[in-house]
């Protein structure tokens, strides 16, 4: 296997009790790729431009972006917005992973360029199948172009 197979997950939650279930269910996938947990848009973008905290971070985009909307400093909405707008990030699969269940928040993520848009299951052995679900299919299954 080369090392494009193992792009990190970036995860990207507020919530530290859905971070944990979202990371304790991708590990549950066995999954060889890394996963790196962000708490909002801020720190996202830190790590996908390899800035600040990141700064020393390996190069490389990840294999996807599990993404929140609702966060406090930067929304996921506007980390779309923002990864869309780059030549650098405009390929990068992400998935909405939201506890929203309002239709513009679902059209508005499809128009900004979402690849998936899943609502986080209230029942907790739902969320786990679902999270690892994603994992598997965005990191082993899903062909992306080389990097430009």
């Amino acid at each position: 296997m080369n090392r494009k197979e193992f792009r990190t997950i970036l995860l990207v939650e507020d919530s530290p009790a859905d971070a944990e279930m979202a990371m304790d269910a991708l590990a549950d996938a066995h999954l060889a790729n890394p996963v790196v947990h962000v708490q909002d848009g801020v720190e996202c973008l830190d790590y996908l431009y390899s800035r600040g905290a990141w700064a020393g971070r390996e190069s490389g985009n990840p294999a996807v972006v599990l993404l929140d909307i609702k966060m406090p400093r930067l929304n996921g909405l506007d980390v779309l917005t923002e990864m869309r707008a780059s030549d650098l990030l405009k390929r990068v699969p992400v998935v909405i992973l939201s506890s929203s269940r309002e239709e513009s928040d679902l059209a508005q993520s499809w128009d900004m360029g979402a690849n998936a848009y899943v609502i986080k299951p209230v029942d907790v052995d739902q969320f786990f199948e679902a999270v690892r679900t994603l994992g598997q299919f965005w990191a082993v299954f899903n062909e992306a172009p080389d990097e430009q």
